[in-house]
């Protein structure tokens, strides 16, 4: 079984916005991509594959993705180097590592250059699957013009005002760029000043 070849075509004649989660796959071994992209459509998202670097860079400038799957070993460009592109053009969408790097300094690097999640190879698609449609909850609920996100309003302590509406963080009036998950870190911990959460708390009432 092999991925899609990729067809411009397909990009281009894209449904509006507000249909399924767009995501876009990078991954070059070609079963686990099928497997994955296989999986992900049996779960109604719209899935694209690219095979390597030099297809992401051409993928990603034609459309607006909801969420991007990252193998970190590609050749040309890495994944740990398209996240760092992507975060540093201001790019907020959820970036999920997939990688045969098991050690904890892998994982730390992979969340600190601003992926919100990072699962080791060989890996279980039913827990991919899990974990993206969580993501995928969380932006949404979060998004500006939700509902329960507008409610929320503006939290502040201090000089650091985060804005949960409009997603948002200034610092002594400075914008503050961070990731997906790291605003989700910082609005939680300033719903709840002082107190001390733990590792289990964190992934249970954050990463869900």
């Amino acid at each position: 079984m092999s991925a899609q070849p990729v067809d411009l075509r397909d990009y281009r004649n894209m449904q509006a916005p507000n249909m399924q989660a767009r995501i876009l796959l990078v991954e070059d071994e070609s079963d686990i991509a099928a497997l994955t992209e296989m999986h992900l459509r049996d779960a109604a998202f719209d899935v694209r594959v690219a095979n390597d670097g030099s297809q992401w860079l051409t993928l990603a400038s034609l459309y607006e993705w909801d969420l991007v799957i990252l193998d970190i070993r590609l050749p040309g460009v890495d994944g740990l180097e398209i996240c760092k592109r992507l975060r540093a053009s201001g790019d907020k969408t959820p970036i999920v590592f997939v990688s045969a790097k098991t050690t904890e300094l892998d994982r730390v690097l992979g969340l600190e250059l601003g992926a919100d999640d990072y699962i080791v190879k060989p890996f279980s698609v039913l827990e991919l699957t899990a974990r993206v449609k969580a993501l995928l909850r969380r932006q949404q609920q979060l998004a500006p013009g939700n509902a329960d996100a507008q409610d929320s309003g503006r939290l502040q302590i201090g000089d650091l005002r985060a804005d949960t509406g409009l997603r948002s963080v200034h610092v002594d009036e400075r914008p503050v760029e961070l990731t997906a998950r790291e605003f989700d870190l910082l609005v939680h911990f300033m719903r709840s000043p002082g107190r001390v959460f733990n590792r289990a708390e964190l992934l249970d009432q954050v990463w869900g």
